[in-house]
């Protein structure tokens, strides 16, 4: 996706996700997230946010530890949220395309990345509080789940801190039904390695909407949402071991 199209989606999820909150309250249960509540949610995606833009801002070129969460709750965090979600969308929105700063994933710039990376923590986030009020999902539109199956299985797990490892070669498949997008997942006991390719056969094979392939890929909704065929074990291995953390 183009990096003014991340940045809009930026906007968009974000605002749904206050929206969310709001209606939620601050005590309602994340399921998604079991030892959140929406408190918990605002402050870590507020902390995210501000820690972001800072680096777009500063033009930091070497890792800055976040700042912290407030010690805030009720109608002041929500606030709180709203004014940091703005600074970040600012922050993108106003840099010029060569800004040089911190990075941590492969991306054709610094711009480009903190635009992807903070559309997908804000849309993943927003199903978060979407949970806690209860009902169906905000869509998570096909561009964008794409964008964010292929920042996961690409760039995020091709880390050397990525725990999906295998004693023998194996092959995971993801295929979007919807756009035809797919992704070949070499795993072994070396970080996964991934290719936009479906040309040799896979032991297991993950197939779905790319919105279904987004939020189950990324722990937002359980493994039956998409048809597994073959290892069903090698799906549920994937599944136990490729959560991403903050730290």
């Amino acid at each position: 996706m183009e990096t003014s199209a991340l940045i809009r989606s930026l906007v968009r999820e974000g605002q749904l996700l206050a929206e969310s909150a709001e209606e939620a309250g601050p005590d309602a249960a994340v399921p998604t997230c079991p030892a959140w509540q929406v408190r918990d949610l605002l402050r870590h995606t507020g902390m995210v946010h501000r820690w972001a833009a800072a680096f777009v801002t500063e033009g930091y070129t070497n890792y800055q530890p976040d700042r912290g969460e407030p010690d805030l709750d009720g109608d002041e965090l929500l606030e709180w949220y709203r004014e940091g979600h703005g600074l970040l969308v600012g922050a993108l929105s106003e840099a010029p395309a060569d800004v040089s700063c911190w990075s941590f994933l492969p991306a054709p710039s610094p711009l480009a990345f903190w635009a992807r990376r903070q559309a997908h923590e804000t849309a993943v986030h927003r199903v978060d509080a979407q949970a806690a009020v209860g009902g169906e999902f905000e869509q998570v539109p096909a561009d964008l789940a794409v964008d964010g199956v292929d920042e996961l299985l690409s760039a995020f797990h091709a880390r050397s801190r990525s725990r999906v490892r295998t004693d023998t070669p194996r092959v995971l498949r993801v295929r979007a039904t919807d756009t035809a997008d797919v992704w070949t997942v070499r795993l072994s006991a070396e970080p996964p390695r991934t290719e936009r390719t479906a040309e040799e056969p896979a032991d297991c094979e993950l197939r779905g909407t790319a919105e279904r392939l987004y939020l189950t890929l990324w722990n937002r909704l359980p493994l039956d949402a998409v048809a597994v065929v073959g290892d069903t074990g090698l799906a549920r291995m994937w599944r136990e071991r490729s959560g991403i953390t903050w730290s």
